[in-house]
């Protein structure tokens, strides 16, 4: 049986294993295909690469939108939340403002981090049950105004600021969703009130109100280093405590006092009563923010006589062994000048001090003239704001026109109101050799002293305004009214306190009131080489038994003065001196026997 013959492909029509590649041969067919799949992978990595640009623009997008917000929130804004304090390179906070320290470094002001409530009024489920809890935790929280701000709407209101820990965890506790803390800062004034009108304070955005807080508010901002005053804070005390107990002796209705190195105008305490807690600036009122030191301006009395003495002296129109007859008052026109304990006799220069004769004082001025006194309490500061570094300073009142008998009267302190801050800078050129220094509470950099440099010009630190003798015969004229005078009470064994009573009637409708008075007294210790200066004022003192019922400043100023130096003096590095002497008796030795009469007799 034969079986079919070999099978031959037909003609046109390819074999059946025809697409076998077989070596050597290419297969046109598997290339074709290869490029349709390449053509579809590029395509897939261009789509991914596209999505992967865009998806990295949003993201740029949204970080750039991002921080364009956390710069206009932390830099920005005011007065809506508040910046954080800013870290340094070294991780360390920097303060919204700088600390203020004493001149012996001890801590005045501060600033501590504390915890300020706020909220989102469009993530408070009930205003109301909101405002009664927070009610519960914060007792003096307004209910009327934080219902009104927590329905307002808007995505951030305040609620409460600077909540002391206790409030805070009280918060806290209450649950309340909608309500978040931020932290700020708060500023503290770890003594309270006792340098309150030369600190003055700060709001709660972090700005100086007042005081020095005021007057050096983009320094506080701007540094980091504290900045520190020439206060003393151990000085402020005394000075505060022994002021405070007179005014509730006295009744006075306020008082005023400083102290002063007589040789640069540094002041080491200014005292103000009534005062303020500056930690809770929202208590202050009108009566006790007014500061008396620096912005009241009184017509100071008596103590202005020395001022004339040395005015008299310096310009040659009387000598120390000069006088004036006080048997008579002075009639000028409608106005009548007497002594308030007349001598009814001629009075020497230095018993005019003593006795503090208005009637002398007012003769002395007149033989100097009005340009010659207008021009020497110009010289002096007496008519110009005081320099001090406060916002809060009283421009002093002065007659105009000046005539005759305004010369007469500013002579015994009466038509010319200064503060005490320009009082206390005028007795320390009187006693510091002639030199004004005007009153400063930031440290003085000593002056140079070369010879070829250019001296100080009229009301510069360290301009001359009296002779060094002139100086010195003040001096011991200032002794001896402590010694033998009305001064007497403001002496301190040891310490050759020398100083002046003044005591003022206040203006009052039509004229003055002889029950309102301004009783004062400014002293200077040691007398033989003055170094500081201390004043203090009593606003309406009220006489008691203990003063017979006087309220003059003998009686009720001097006493203060005479408590303050027997505390600071020691405290100060002054030590107290044998007064009997012979050589300190030899230099306060003043010579009173009077040689004839001096040019003017009215």
């Amino acid at each position: 049986m034969t079986g079919p013959g070999p099978s031959f492909p037909a003609k046109g029509r390819p074999a059946r294993n025809a697409g076998i590649r077989t070596p050597g041969r290419p297969s046109h067919h598997r290339g074709h295909k290869l490029g349709r799949l390449g053509g579809t992978a590029k395509q897939a990595l261009d789509t991914a690469r596209n999505r992967l640009l865009m998806t990295g623009a949003l993201f740029l997008i949204a970080f750039t939108v991002i921080g364009a917000r956390l710069v206009d929130l932390t830099l920005l804004r005011d007065g809506h939340e508040p910046r954080l304090a800013q870290a340094t390179g070294l991780g360390i906070l920097k303060k919204e403002r700088a600390d203020i320290v004493d001149r012996n470094g001890v801590l005045l002001a501060t600033s501590l981090t504390t915890a300020s409530l706020y909220a989102n009024p469009r993530r408070i489920l009930d205003a109301d049950e909101a405002v009664e809890k927070l009610k519960s935790a914060l007792p003096d929280l307004d209910g009327k105004l934080t219902r009104s701000r927590l329905t307002s709407g808007r995505s951030f209101v305040w609620i409460y600021r600077h909540l002391t820990p206790r409030q805070k965890y009280a918060v806290n506790r209450l649950g309340v969703p909608g309500l978040y803390f931020q932290h700020e800062e708060s500023r503290v004034y770890p003594h309270g009130n006792l340098a309150a009108h030369a600190l003055g304070f700060s709001g709660i955005d972090h700005h100086g109100l007042a005081g020095i807080e005021r007057s050096m508010n983009d320094e506080l901002r701007e540094s980091s280093d504290p900045l520190k005053l020439t206060l003393d804070i151990r000085v402020q005390s005394i000075l505060h405590q022994e002021l405070s107990r007179a005014r509730e002796e006295y009744q006075a209705i306020g008082g005023a006092g400083l102290v002063m190195d007589a040789h640069n105008g540094e002041v080491l305490a200014l005292v103000s009563l009534p005062d303020f807690d500056p930690n809770n600036p929202e208590d202050i009122d009108d009566e006790a923010s007014f500061n008396r030191a620096a912005l009241g301006v009184y017509e100071m009395g008596s103590t202005f006589k020395i001022f004339t003495t040395a005015m008299a002296l310096e310009s040659g129109t009387v000598g120390l062994d000069g006088g004036y007859d006080a048997t008579e008052p002075i009639h000028i026109g409608r106005f009548t000048i007497r002594d308030h304990h007349p001598k009814r006799r001629w009075l020497t220069v230095p018993e005019i001090l003593i006795y503090s004769s208005n009637i002398g004082a007012a003769k002395m001025a007149s033989d100097v003239g009005v340009s010659g006194q207008r021009a020497f309490l110009r010289r002096l500061g007496m008519l110009n704001a005081a320099a001090i570094e406060l916002p809060e300073v009283g421009a002093p009142l002065v007659p105009s026109p000046w005539r005759k008998i305004n010369t007469m009267t500013v002579a015994y302190g009466h038509g010319l109101a200064v503060s005490p801050v320009q009082l206390a800078t005028g007795i320390a050129t009187m006693v510091n050799g002639g030199l004004l220094y005007p009153a400063t509470l930031l440290p003085r950099i000593p002056r140079k002293t070369e010879k070829d440099e250019r001296p100080p010009e009229t009301g510069e630190p360290g301009s001359r305004v009296l002779s060094p003798d002139t100086s010195e015969q003040i001096r011991r004229l200032m002794r001896l009214v402590v010694v033998e005078g009305t001064g007497k009470k403001a002496a301190v064994q040891g310490y050759l306190v020398g100083g002046k009573t003044g005591t003022a009637e206040k203006s009052a409708r039509g004229g003055y009131s002889d029950k309102a008075l301004l009783s004062s007294f400014v002293s200077a210790f040691p007398m033989t080489a003055p170094r500081y200066v201390l004043f203090v004022m009593l606003d309406e003192p009220k006489g008691t038994e203990e003063t017979f019922g006087y309220a003059t400043g003998g009686w009720v100023a001097a006493p203060v003065v005479r408590r303050v130096i027997a505390r600071t003096a020691p405290m100060l590095g002054i030590p107290p001196v044998n007064e009997n002497a012979p050589e300190i008796q030899s230099e306060m030795m003043v010579n009173i026997t009077p040689r004839g009469p001096s040019l003017a007799s009215f």
